[in-house]
Order: C-alpha cells, then sequence, then structure tokens
C-alpha cells in the first residue's frame, strides 16, 4: 500500500541506548513511475525516494526511465529492510500489467503525482 509522499519528508529518529547514540531508521522504497500519456509503467527500488525522483525528473539516469520519459511518482511502497523491498519489486515486475494498475487505483485512482519535486 503507498503512503502520502509527505511522510517521506518527515525523518524518522530514535534515540538508542542510555549513551543516547541518535540513530537514522533505515528506510527502502520500491516505487511505481509513469509518463504523462501513463502507457508505461515503471518499477523501481531506493532507499531514498526524493532523491531517486529528482533523478529520473532531471533524467540522470541513462536507459528506459530516460528513453520514454517516465517521470510521475504513481505509487510507493515503504519497507524498513532491504531484502523484503526488493523481494516486493521482483514480485511487482511479474506481475501482469492489469495487476499493477489495480494496486495504483486501490490507492490513487486518478494517478496523480505523488512527488512535490
Amino acid at each position: 500500500m503507498g503512503f502520502p509522499f509527505s511522510a517521506l519528508l518527515r525523518e524518522t529518529k530514535r534515540w538508542k541506548d542510555e549513551r543516547r547514540v541518535y540513530v537514522m531508521d533505515k528506510k527502502f522504497y520500491v516505487y511505481i513511475l509513469t509518463n504523462t500519456g501513463q502507457t508505461v509503467l515503471y518499477i523501481g527500488v531506493t532507499n531514498d525516494l526524493p532523491r531517486r525522483i529528482g533523478e529520473h525528473k532531471a533524467s540522470l539516469i541513462e536507459g528506459f526511465t530516460k528513453r520514454y520519459k517516465v517521470w510521475k511518482l504513481i505509487y510507493f511502497e515503504e519497507f524498513g529492510d532491504i531484502k523484503y523491498a526488493i523481494a516486493r519489486e521482483k514480485q511487482l515486475k511479474g506481475w501482469v500489467r492489469v495487476k499493477k494498475e489495480n494496486l495504483i487505483n486501490s490507492v490513487n485512482p486518478s494517478w496523480r503525482e505523488l512527488s512535490p519535486i
């Protein structure tokens, strides 16, 4: 299930043990992008979603997303473990398009842009 993009902008922190060591919680994201005509879907994984979306929008990443102008964030999921994020990415990539569309529609039926970048 996707979450509001604004939640990504808040830093999640916790205090660890009596020495008060400041630690950032690790987060990983599986995301789905589309182009303006919504004819193409791209699924990726990253540990920094705002940075990664910015790279896509600036066409800094060679390959599929640059070639097909795929930059509109329409869905994402958050994970605390990279293994689960990668497994989910592989699972979604194995789905037929209609199943991916149903997933996106379940949380973002208008396919609105979720990224403020």
